[in-house]
This record gives C-alpha cells, sequence and structure tokens, in this order.
C-alpha cells in the first residue's frame, strides 16, 4: 500500500489512546502501566512475573482506539494505506519506550466520518495467553476545498455567468468522480439547487450531490466593459431587483392582479 497522508497537525495520521474514551493527548502514566502488565505481567522480569502470570486464566488484551485522516477521494472509492501507529512497549527488562508500528488498512468505499474501524487482534496483548484486543479506527474525512459533505449528500458551489443563469446553458461541473455536463435550466436564481440523484457519497442508500448555482459578474477592465453594462442597464431599465424585499421589509406581499400597488 501508498504511505498515508497525515492530516495537519497529526502524528501519522493518528491520535492515539488505550481507552475508548479517553483522547491520546490526555494518556496518562497509569494507561500505559497497564498497558504494559497487559503484555508481561506486574513486577519485574524474571521466573517471578511468569509464575504469577501462569496461574492466571486467560485473559483478552485491551482495546486501542485511534482517529485517522482520510481525504473525500478515499471516502468515495476507497484505499489501502500504510499508516504509522506509535505504541508503547517495554522489553523483557521491564524499561518502557514507544516504537512506531507499520499497518496496512483497507479503507471501504462510502465509510462516513466518526464511523470506526475494527482491527480485529491489533489492540494490547493477551494475558495468561488469552487473546489480543482490538484495535478501533475512528475516519475523520479531512475539509475538501470546493465539496462539503452533510452525511452521504455532497454539496458544491457552482459559478455561471448571468447569460447562462438567465438563458439557460449546459456547462461542465466537477464531482468527486470525475467531470459531469450539468444542464443548467433558464431564469436560475442564485442559490439554487441542482440535485445530481446517487452522486453523493456511495453506499447502501447513495447520497446527492448539490450543484448550489452562483452568479460571477464579469469584470469591468475596459471602457468597452463598461459601456456594455451601461447598455444592459438601459435594457433592463425597468427591472427593480428590490421590489419583493421592500414589500417584504414593510410587511405588504405583493400580490397578483390590479390594482398593483408601486414597487410590485
Amino acid at each position: 500500500g501508498q504511505p498515508f497522508d497525515a492530516p495537519p497537525g497529526g502524528g501519522g495520521g493518528f491520535e492515539f489512546s488505550g481507552r475508548g474514551d479517553q483522547a491520546a493527548g490526555n494518556r496518562s502514566e497509569a494507561d500505559f502501566s497497564e498497558f504494559f502488565e497487559s503484555i508481561f505481567g506486574r513486577g519485574g522480569s524474571g521466573p517471578g512475573p511468569q509464575r504469577r502470570q501462569a496461574g492466571r486464566a486467560p485473559r483478552q488484551g485491551t482495546d486501542h482506539h485511534a482517529r485517522i485522516g482520510i481525504a473525500l477521494a478515499d471516502a468515495y472509492s476507497g484505499a489501502r494505506r500504510t499508516v504509522n501507529l506509535r505504541m508503547p512497549v517495554a522489553d523483557e527488562s521491564g524499561r518502557s519506550s514507544v516504537t512506531e508500528r507499520s499497518l496496512e488498512v483497507a479503507i471501504p468505499a462510502g465509510v462516513r466520518s466518526g464511523q470506526k474501524l475494527r482491527l480485529a487482534g491489533q489492540g494490547g496483548a493477551g494475558q495468561g495467553g488469552g487473546p489480543a484486543g482490538d484495535l478501533y479506527l475512528e475516519i475523520d474525512i479531512l475539509p475538501h476545498p470546493v465539496f462539503r459533505l452533510d452525511g452521504r449528500d455532497v454539496s458544491f458551489d457552482l459559478p455561471l455567468s448571468p447569460w447562462e443563469a438567465a438563458l439557460g446553458a449546459t456547462v461542465t461541473a466537477p464531482t468527486p468522480s470525475g467531470l459531469v455536463q450539468l444542464t443548467i435550466p433558464p431564469a436560475s436564481a442564485p442559490g439554487r439547487r441542482l440535485r445530481l440523484r446517487g452522486k453523493g457519497l456511495p453506499g447502501q442508500v447513495a447520497g446527492d450531490l448539490y450543484a448550489v448555482l452562483a452568479i460571477a459578474l464579469p469584470p469591468v477592465v475596459t471602457p468597452e466593459d463598461t459601456a456594455a453594462y451601461q447598455a444592459m442597464g438601459l435594457a433592463f431599465a425597468g427591472f427593480e431587483p428590490r421590489a419583493a424585499l421592500a414589500a417584504a421589509a414593510s410587511g405588504l406581499a405583493c400580490r397578483p392582479g390590479p390594482p398593483a400597488r408601486p414597487g410590485c
């Protein structure tokens, strides 16, 4: 697998703790002590601990928990990544240290933030010959510069020229899985949401992808640009974009049919 890219401020892509209810930054010496005891038993090295451990019933090791940041593309298509964990270990003399440990992790398509992946037998060592605990990886999908996640639904802002929004058009739009051709209906107002059914995050029921329309105005750079906007203003001299706003602010609603009030 490929090396996993760590999120900003992360330690190899993970935050590690020995207990599910304790963050990595808050682990105490007691947590490490329990971890070491799960491997070597209480006391120092040599035959003493082995005799005491031999009398114990087999006991499963402690489950460990970590958080992993992944890209939106990994959540869409799935991936295999080699990830590094910093784990506490102890040698035969009982001296503790922290070592890095690499794991090959399969990230399934459609995984969501907050979902936990279980890696059986990758947690703390068992006692008295018991099985090792499990490692739980909590998924955190990292923010994307274009796409926004809401559950399995995904949305993004799609800029349009004024004439594309007014007259309608077919434009090229990005999606997390590639480019698509999107039909813009005539008279599309800013903020309108166009739905691409089933193009959101995959799953048993896939989410939808929403293009949120926005108007991008051409810049005024040359005298010709200024003249073009002035001509547009003359052509639409009767258009009052704030008529409905003024009516709503005064508590008066514009009703269809005569007699029409000023501004309606």
